[in-house]
């Protein structure tokens, strides 16, 4: 079992991240929901899903196996950092929010069990070569 490539597994958490932020700002232009920032979440976990999927398969694609657990958490890492940087301040921020608020939300922490969780199906059943990569 090899180790993360980080050069492709950077590109595949980025491209994630860039889907994943897309779904949750425009959730807001949907008004489905009476709470805006469940609805958010929801529109998330549910993006989170062919994206992750589609990141994995770009990062597996000329790769052999690699550590799931050991991919997920340097994308969800990326991810956290991506978010720091980028995502409270554009968004957050400006609704009257700060990191604290952000990375204390639970929801942000279930949305990353579930990131870790689906990494690691996702690379798992591209190693076994269920899916021709």
């Amino acid at each position: 079992m090899k180790t993360v490539n980080l050069k492709r597994a950077s590109l595949s958490a980025l491209m994630i991240w860039v889907m994943g932020v897309s779904a949750f700002a425009g959730s807001y232009y949907v008004p489905l929901l009476d709470y805006a920032s469940e609805q958010a979440n929801w529109f998330l976990s549910i993006a989170l899903i062919p994206a992750i999927i589609l990141g994995v398969y770009l990062y597996c694609r000329n790769s052999t196996k690699t550590n799931g657990l050991a991919l997920g958490s340097f994308m969800f890492l990326l991810t956290i950092l991506l978010d720091a940087l980028i995502t409270v301040h554009l968004f957050i921020i400006p609704t009257g929010g700060n990191h604290l608020s952000f990375f204390g939300d639970p929801s942000f922490w279930i949305l990353g069990i579930e990131y870790l969780l689906l990494v690691g199906m996702t690379n798992w059943v591209f190693s076994r070569k269920w899916i021709e990569v």
